[in-house]
């Protein structure tokens, strides 16, 4: 039976944000390469001795929106061809395979951090704790968790990060879509309700379109307002008042 878990939690948890860097991992693999075999054996040896799960994160860039972060857990028993980088695939082939990966994974959670604890924290603690939410979320307990990037969020378990492993680690691969297929349809519903801002074209990313609607009809609620390009027009708006 799939176990999963879609969380979209906004508020902060109380243990978070201890003190700089204490909140990531500065520990990473380097980037693994087409037949590194010390790196496939490891990957081996872990499918052989852990329950893994892969994890990655969607929507640091923006101006808008929460970032999110996904864990997956892939079943051995039915494997999911074509995984990779989601940034590789096209939306379509990107909203098939999120399809897949939730009716098939062993366990998959989503989670993100809001606009409002992007701002206070800064976006790379945000991230971590996204991406915490979302192992946490996992219904069923992992022993390791492996981490695209070069950072790893403070959790339970033992954790890993692998550099560009969304496209060499198929459980970072699965999770990578689960985030931004996520979040592209969570920039779909602001687009909704902020139709002027066009979220829906640009996922609220810093495009030639976004800047010129933000110019034109000012900050929304959902802009990250610690972010230069929405701060500056702030600071013009109210250029007395502190922001």
């Amino acid at each position: 039976m799939v176990k999963n878990r879609d969380s979209t939690l906004s508020l902060f948890d109380q243990d978070i944000d201890k003190g700089g860097s204490s909140a990531a991992s500065l520990v990473a693999y380097p980037s693994p390469k087409s037949g590194d075999e010390s790196f496939e054996s490891r990957l081996r040896e872990y499918a052989r001795t852990e329950i893994i799960c892969g994890v990655d994160e969607a929507g640091r860039g923006p101006l808008a929106g929460p970032v999110f972060a996904a864990a997956v857990i892939l079943d051995p028993a039915r494997p999911i061809p074509g995984l990779r980088d989601s940034k590789k695939l096209t939306e379509a082939r990107r909203d098939t395979l999120a399809i897949q990966i939730r009716n098939n994974a062993l366990a998959w959670s989503i989670a993100q951090c809001s606009e409002e604890e992007i701002d206070a924290l800064n976006i790379l603690q945000a991230t971590m704790l996204a991406m915490r939410r979302a192992i946490e979320g996992l219904a069923v307990p992992p022993t390791l968790a492996l981490i695209d990037g070069n950072r790893c969020p403070t959790c339970s378990i033992r954790s890993e990060a692998i550099i560009k492993g969304d496209d060499k680690v198929p459980a970072i691969s699965a999770a990578s879509i689960l985030a931004k297929t996520a979040r592209d349809a969570a920039l779909v519903v602001l687009h909704r309700e902020y139709p002027h801002y066009a979220f829906d074209q640009h996922k609220g990313y810093p495009t030639a379109l976004h800047l010129e609607r933000l110019r034109a009809h000012g900050v929304s609620p959902v802009h990250r307002k610690s972010y230069a390009p929405v701060r500056a027009l702030l600071d013009v708006a109210r250029p007395n008042e502190k922001v």
